[in-house]
Order: structure tokens, then C-alpha cells, then sequence
């Protein structure tokens, strides 16, 4: 399995915008990070995790020949507004809750005719992305095959959806899971995990509470995203910590 992280940052991204902190006025481009998102490789097929506002450049950064299926975590902007962009893909297959997907169609009716008319009954305007939506829930499924397992998590009080694939796992905005959620992703070869900074927050995990997840649930190498510019530069966080820990960085490439 080969991982690449599309993107590693928060919601607004970093830079944030008008922003004169060392983070954002960094050079590094380790330091730079467009909305959450990571693309797995596995046994020929291609997944996306999220879909969001920078998926266009991500995709001509990190171009991708062909897109199996999109798995969104939940409906937040950051995470769902660049299905638009999947236009180029053809047919997409995209899994997610129930209440994801009515969200998907509120803000994209224009892609969800009904009996093949528009709601201006006309027929569907030409070019629109072709979706076709899957209702998933927290049980296991498959994709061409490939074993899925939901994992439920809390983002606030929001539930949302983490995934695990094999020895890999994807938990992002994150800010409670019940024992029996966590189970599923014991001893996993790579797990990555929320960590917006190093204080508290009200819905996400920080730095330290993501460290502490990923030892209780024993993952052998834990690479942490949705990153804010609050978490410190790359650099100076990174040599901090400890062996088989790691920031994300937008292109980073992973092997599970």
C-alpha cells in the first residue's frame, strides 16, 4: 500500500491568510499545507479520502490517472467541496453516511437530477461531475475487493467516520472515540491521526492527546495531520518528538 498526503492542514489552510507568524511566514515548503486529504495506492486501485477545496491543485501536484472511489469522513467544507473537480474522472463512486450525502446533494443539486430531469426540469447540464453516491455506516465493506472498516468518531459532537485498511488507519477531526471504536485499530501498522496543535481544543485532538490515542492503541509508526499553523514549524516540532512519530507534510509518501 503507498500513501501520499495530498494535503495536511486545517480548515483555512496554512498560510492563514493576513497572518504574520513565523509559521505562516515560513519559507519551508514543509510548512505550507493545503486542506486535509491523503490518496491510497493499494493492490492497483486508487482511494481518496476527502474531497475538499484544494483537490484541484493537489490532483495537479500528485496527478492521479484514475479515482475508484472517494470515502469522505464527514460533510464539513474542507472536506467535501472539491467534488466538483472530480469532472475529469468520469463515473466517481463516492461512499459516505446518509446524512453526508444529503448534504452532498443540498449543495451540488445540479449533479442529482430526479428521474433524469433538473429541478428546472431540464435535462442535466453538460460537463456536471457523474457521482454516484453509496450510503455506508459503521459496518465493514468492500471496494473491488478491498476490505473497509468504518471507524466512529467523534468531531465535537458531530459523529463522523475514520477508516482503516488493512495496517492502515485515517482519523481525522477528531475529538473523542468510544473503547469499543478504538479496538478496531489496534496494533496498526500506520495510523494517521488528527493533531491540530498544541493546545486544547473543542473538537479536535491536540498534539499530546493524539500521541496519547496512538500509544494506547499500540500504532507502530503514527504520522499526524490536519495541522495548524498553532502547531509550530515542521522543523523545530518534528526533531521534538520521539522515534516512529511524525508531522505530515503535503507530499509526503508513505509505504504501509
Amino acid at each position: 500500500m503507498h500513501i501520499t498526503i495530498l494535503g495536511s492542514g486545517t480548515s483555512i489552510g496554512v498560510p492563514y491568510l493576513n497572518c504574520p507568524c513565523e509559521v505562516c511566514t515560513s519559507t519551508n515548503p514543509k510548512d505550507k499545507r493545503l486542506r486535509a486529504s491523503v490518496r491510497i495506492e493499494v493492490d492497483g486501485h486508487c482511494f481518496i479520502i476527502d474531497c475538499g477545496p484544494d483537490f484541484r491543485q493537489q490532483m495537479l501536484l500528485h496527478p492521479t490517472a484514475h479515482i475508484d472511489a472517494v470515502l469522505l469522513t464527514h460533510e464539513h467544507y474542507d472536506h467535501v467541496s472539491g467534488l466538483d473537480d472530480l469532472r475529469p474522472f468520469g463515473d466517481v463512486n463516492i461512499f459516505a453516511e446518509k446524512n453526508v450525502i444529503k448534504a452532498i446533494k443540498r449543495s451540488m443539486p445540479y449533479c442529482f437530477p430526479k428521474r433524469g430531469l433538473s429541478l428546472l426540469g431540464k435535462k442535466l447540464y453538460p460537463g456536471v461531475p457523474l457521482l454516484s453516491l453509496f450510503p455506508i455506516s459503521k459496518q465493514p465493506f468492500e471496494i473491488n475487493g478491498i476490505p473497509i472498516q468504518p471507524i466512529r468518531c467523534y468531531h465535537h459532537e458531530l459523529p463522523i467516520l475514520g477508516f482503516r485498511i488493512g495496517q492502515f488507519a485515517y482519523l481525522t477531526d477528531i475529538s473523542r472515540i468510544d473503547e469499543k471504536e478504538a479496538e478496531k485499530i489496534m496494533d496498526v501498522e500506520v495510523l494517521i491521526v488528527d493533531a491540530l496543535r498544541q493546545t486544547p481544543h473543542f473538537s479536535h485532538f491536540m498534539l499530546s492527546e493524539a500521541q496519547d490515542f496512538a500509544q494506547k492503541v499500540r500504532a507502530k509508526r503514527v504520522y499526524f495531520t490536519h495541522l495548524s499553523h498553532q502547531i509550530g514549524l515542521h522543523e523545530q516540532v518534528q526533531a521534538s518528538l520521539p522515534a516512529g512519530q511524525f508531522l505530515c507534510y503535503d507530499g509526503m509518501e508513505i509505504e504501509v
